[in-house]
């Protein structure tokens, strides 16, 4: 089966590289997939038709035009949409909901499966302690310990908190683009020693069963 896979950002698309492997084997083994990352996820627009500039690749705001393209260009293939965005501070059932109301407009609609990291993707990074801890074996215990698992509290900055030196407060003073960076290192250092049957992030279970599931994954 393929899997087009859209994540909110670049620092997504990494970890992905390497928690899809995991999940379905390298691509083209038995299962081909791509993954395709924006600069952010942005708002679903109030009529689905999208307003920004393409150019600047919000995910939220292209995804009616997305999943409708994707519809005429997928059907009668064994192939699926999976899209990847972070819950922040929205209510997740009201979220998943919208992003099903834009799939409801597509005709025909294209085989898709909407995940949502709680609270953000660095959950699923912080969803397994030994592989934070195999990649930086100096992460502070007192905040790994102190995180509680796809709670709303500032999920990157917890793990800024665990590995950055200085934490998230210093790595703020540098602005985004410093951060986004350090954001993309945590994926590639922790993604690759990911355990993906003993991760605790639900969301991430969530996903991880939702992929088996489409690719006939028996477990």
């Amino acid at each position: 089966m393929h899997f087009e896979i859209l994540v909110e950002d670049a620092s997504g698309k990494i970890a992905l590289k390497f928690i899809l492997e995991k999940i379905l084997g390298p691509a083209g083994q038995d299962h081909t997939y791509k993954i395709f990352s924006y600069k952010g996820a942005g708002h679903i627009p109030k009529n689905l038709r999208g307003t920004t500039d393409a150019r600047k690749r919000i995910l939220l705001d292209r995804l009616p035009r997305l999943l409708r393209g994707y519809g005429k260009s997928l059907q009668n293939l064994s192939a699926a949409v999976v899209v990847i965005v972070d819950l922040d501070k929205k209510d997740c059932l009201e979220f998943k909901q919208e992003m099903l109301n834009i799939l409801d407009g597509c005709n025909p609609q294209p085989r898709t499966l909407f995940r949502i990291a709680i609270e953000e993707g660095e959950a699923w990074l912080l969803g397994d302690r030994n592989a934070v801890k195999a990649a930086y074996p100096r992460a502070k215990e007192q905040v790994l310990n102190g995180y509680e698992q796809d709670s709303i509290c500032g999920t990157w900055e917890k793990l800024a908190d665990a590995v950055y030196p200085g934490g998230s407060k210093k790595l703020k003073q540098f602005g985004w683009p410093h951060a986004g960076q350090a954001k993309c290192k945590w994926a590639e250092n922790i993604a690759p020693h990911l355990d993906v049957e003993a991760n605790h992030s639900r969301s991430f279970q969530v996903f991880r069963d939702g992929i088996r599931k489409l690719a006939g994954i028996e477990t």
